[in-house]
């Protein structure tokens, strides 16, 4: 045989052989992302790519994941985490990871840069029983501090307005000067630029909420001019809620700006007819052409500071002007007689304390802790914040599940945790949480999806991977589609199942049984692999 006829040998027989992969999953129901039926595939994995989805029977590779009668999805994105302290910690971001998350999205109003030699001093003195070192200074140097520390989901982030505010103008209530609004806007550029997927607010706290809707309009359009989000935990979510949601859709309107209400929900039993209403001014915005989608967690409580409570005169200097106030007997008994309880006192679950004396208190209401003191509730937020010397995290029972089912039915809806995501271990026991930390996606797809039948399986998954991506504009993710990132969820929808409750919230969720990130398996069998592939997932205005 002549060396031309054995090299034409040589190629047709390399030809004829089955492509190499490093992970083949076999035989599972492929829920692609789009919301379409599902259908069963192979899929194979070569490095952090999905090279190919269809019959692999002929493909042969040392990771192979039998996925018969189990239904294969896009990584699910967590559009609101507050993983960015926990990560630090453990990068396993196990109470996530555990359900499917392989993104999370954190920043809402506040993010972790940029910050100033202050704001950096304060961070390290307000550490509770998570410690770390500061090593950055801006949103992205945190990122890519974080990605290179060691993290097992993707992380990105939204640049807070409350953060830019701190950085200029510390807690000052007042409209910013022109030099200082310049300054806000050259920061959200920069932000943007080091891979942030927009600007976000949460108006209910300080300094964020002492921006103006016109000033919250000119750092949107700085966002708007990378392709970025606008988000927003907004003003009010009781009683003003439809002024609030006119206020996100001016800045929408104004900015030019895709724009996302976090956690939407109308709060207090009072308010609750009011969430009808809100849909119509979104779905009115949507039909005229103004880009608005929602978020929200799956459970009738919220979680948030004992703080917020006071009055708003009272919170606006910061924590350690609350202090000082409440030291004042004059302005305590005024903030004692103008606390606004939203939802009743026995309402109101106590999970969260910074003072290790006080922790005995945790699982208990506000009304019994009331009780047991012999004074009124509104004095005990008072003494309990002081005695703390912190906002005092709680559990608010403030929604209506009816509710819950009627904003899970809109098409535009994504879903998120508001939570961090933990390790049922260690230094994460010494607090309780709200079970949407360890629970909320798989809430979804066992409560909402197997059992309440709210939605499909297939619409569900839309929700978690392919909508949001969209929304973020990120590139190759969100989607189970060759040439995609390896982001890949292998569960069991007939036994997936949340198990933590607000009496012990520390349990994980079950039914996933592999989770790869990247092309790189963490989740195997249901238990975490050690593997940390985690990597910055940039916005769309990124640039190097």
């Amino acid at each position: 045989m002549s060396i031309r006829l054995f090299a034409l040998f040589l190629l047709l027989a390399a030809c004829g052989q089955p492509e190499s992969y490093d992970v083949i999953i076999r035989g599972g129901t492929v829920l692609d992302g789009s919301g379409t039926p599902g259908f069963k595939a192979d899929i194979g994995i070569r490095a952090d790519t999905i090279s190919f989805i269809g019959d692999l029977s002929a493909a042969r590779t040392a990771n192979e994941i039998n996925a018969e009668g189990k239904q294969v999805a896009p990584g699910f994105i967590n559009m609101l985490s507050w993983a960015n302290v926990s990560l630090l910690i453990d990068g396993r971001s196990q109470s996530d990871l555990r359900q499917g998350v392989t993104l999370e999205v954190m920043g809402e109003g506040r993010s972790m840069g940029p910050l100033n030699d202050s704001m950096k001093k304060n961070m390290k003195e307000g550490q509770q029983d998570f410690t770390y070192e500061v090593a950055w200074t801006t949103l992205g140097e945190y990122l890519e501090h974080l990605e290179s520390k060691g993290v097992s989901t993707n992380i990105a982030s939204f640049v807070g307005n409350g953060t830019l505010r701190e950085y200029v103008m510390g807690y000052e209530n007042r409209p910013p000067s022109d030099a200082e609004l310049e300054k806000m806007k050259a920061l959200t550029r920069q932000a943007m630029e080091e891979g942030a997927v927009g600007l976000s607010t949460s108006l209910l706290y300080v300094p964020s909420g002492h921006a103006s809707t016109e000033e919250i309009t000119e750092l949107a359009k700085e966002a708007a001019a990378y392709q970025g989000m606008y988000i927003s935990h907004i003003r009010n979510e009781e009683d003003s809620l439809l002024f609030a949601i006119r206020e996100l859709i001016d800045i929408a309107e104004n900015a030019e700006i895709r724009s996302e209400v976090y956690h939407f929900k109308a709060s207090g039993q009072d308010n609750w007819d009011l969430l009808d209403s809100a849909i119509t001014l979104i779905e009115d915005a949507r039909a005229r052409g103004v880009e608005v989608t929602t978020d929200m967690y799956m459970y009738n409580a919220s979680s948030t500071g004992l703080n917020v409570l006071l009055p708003p005169w009272a919170r606006e200097g910061g924590h350690d002007q609350t202090m000082a106030y409440i030291a004042d007997p004059e302005k305590k008994a005024r903030m004692i007689r103008e606390v606004n309880f939203h939802v009743p006192a026995e309402n109101i679950l106590l999970v969260g304390f910074k003072n290790k004396s006080l922790r005995g208190l945790i699982g208990q209401t506000l009304a019994e802790v009331a009780a047991t003191r012999g004074i009124s509730p509104a004095q005990a937020i008072a003494d309990l914040i002081f005695e703390d010397d912190s906002r005092i995290q709680v559990v608010y029972f403030s929604m209506s599940e009816a509710n819950i089912k009627k904003k899970l039915a809109l098409p535009y809806m994504a879903v998120c945790s508001d939570a961090g995501s933990y390790t049922n271990e260690g230094v994460f026991l010494e607090q309780s949480t709200h079970p949407r930390a360890y629970g909320s996606f798989a809430r979804l797809l066992s409560h909402f999806v197997r059992e309440e039948k709210v939605i499909s399986l297939e619409e569900a998954i839309r929700r978690l991977t392919s909508l949001p991506a969209e929304n973020l504009r990120l590139k190759q993710r969100g989607a189970l589609k060759p040439g995609y990132f390896a982001d890949v969820v292998v569960f069991d929808a007939s036994n997936i199942q949340d198990h933590a409750t607000f009496e012990d919230p520390h349990q994980y969720a079950t039914g996933v049984e592999h989770v790869f990130v990247n092309g790189t398996q963490v989740i195997s069998e249901g238990e975490h692999t050690g593997a940390t592939p985690g990597r910055f997932v940039k916005g769309p205005g990124y640039r190097e």
